[in-house]
């Protein structure tokens, strides 16, 4: 275990904190070069965005291949965690994750882009981060949270919790993305850079489930197993926040304020930092509404295109890969809703 190697001595809490810091500071920084994000790979301004789906397979392909083999080794041990249960909400993560696919559709980025957008000075995104914070907040304890219980109680067993209980599936299924990745990225010729930036995102999701599981667990004061996710860290964020003299920041406020550094010394170093707001009310409205509908759906199915599509899909989780489904049908369809012939709106 490595954290009985360290050569310090820091409270597990602040160890994890710091743990997520340096994740988050590697994701802001690759996302913010190659603009990862789903959104623009299944809604892209005129259409699917070759290239930003290449990017995003390649990312995917990379955690699930590397999440089995660091499970081989043990590196990784998920087995309690809700993810790999094999009885699942299905109605709520349908229903929440084609909620979040119009929300990041109306608010044109998934929560990964959007919290890299607001470090370089996009107020569109800060704005949006705040109102999905709250509606996430509400949906987990708060108000909205029966709606939450009354979906969730719809339960669908699977038998199994995970593709990856099927003999040889994760190595196929892996190898099957990447060829898909690599496709793609010679069609749409994607530059080397930004697949390379693919794969180092794939790699800080199994990173964030081996450190919080295996490699930085104290047994003697366990702490969530979690990896690379906005939702429930945005809404912990929010309330630690508020009151951080009773709620302390774990994984999920350290990866954040990773992210936020990275992309903001990326965008700085780029000289890409410029403040941009809302031109119109109807904008407002628009991102208003994007922003509650992925709060909602965010937490409905159990996470968003990085929790439970990135994170979660590393696993072959069903529930996750379900989610995932949900999250781009629901984005396709607003997309062909909004966007019939491709006509393209400012970023």
């Amino acid at each position: 275990m490595l954290l009985e190697n360290l050569p310090f001595e820091l409270p597990i809490q602040t160890v994890h904190v710091v743990f997520g810091l340096i994740l988050g500071l590697v994701f802001g920084i690759a996302a913010q070069i190659s603009k990862f994000c789903l959104r623009r790979a299944v809604a892209g301004d005129e259409g699917n965005d070759r290239s930003a789906a290449s990017v995003w397979l390649i990312a995917l392909a990379t955690a699930i291949g590397v999440f089995a083999i660091a499970k081989n080794f043990g590196w990784v041990a998920l087995d309690d965690h809700r993810l790999l249960a094999t009885s699942i909400p299905i109605l709520a993560i349908v229903v929440g994750g084609l909620a979040f696919g119009v929300g990041m559709v109306l608010t044109r980025g998934c929560m990964s882009r959007l919290t890299v957008l607001s470090a370089t000075g996009n107020l569109r995104a800060f704005t949006v981060i705040i109102v999905f914070a709250i509606v996430a907040h509400a949906t987990i304890k708060g108000v909205l949270a029966p709606v939450r219980v009354a979906l969730g109680s719809v339960q669908q067993d699977f038998g199994i919790a995970s593709l990856a209980a099927l003999p040889g599936a994760a190595s196929a299924i892996a190898l099957a993305l990447l060829i898909a990745a690599i496709v793609l990225a010679r069609r749409s010729h994607s530059s080397v850079t930004h697949m390379t930036l693919g794969v180092v995102i794939g790699l800080v999701a199994v990173v964030g489930w081996a450190g919080t599981s295996v490699l930085l667990m104290d047994e003697f004061d366990p702490l969530p197993v979690q990896s690379a996710a906005f939702t429930l860290p945005w809404a912990d964020t929010l309330f630690w926040t508020i009151a951080s003299t009773a709620i302390p920041a774990g994984f999920g406020t350290g990866l954040l304020g990773g992210v936020l550094l990275g992309s903001f010394l990326s965008a700085f170093v780029r000289k890409e930092v410029q403040l941009q707001s809302f031109e119109t009310p109807q904008q407002t409205l628009r991102y208003t509404l994007g922003g509650s509908l992925m709060g909602v759906g965010g937490v409905l199915a159990g996470g968003c295109t990085i929790g439970a599509g990135l994170s979660g899909g590393a696993t072959l989780s069903i529930a996750a890969l379900l989610a995932l489904a949900a999250i781009i049908s629901g984005a396709a369809a607003a997309q062909a809703v909004l966007n019939p012939r491709g006509s393209a709106v400012t970023a």
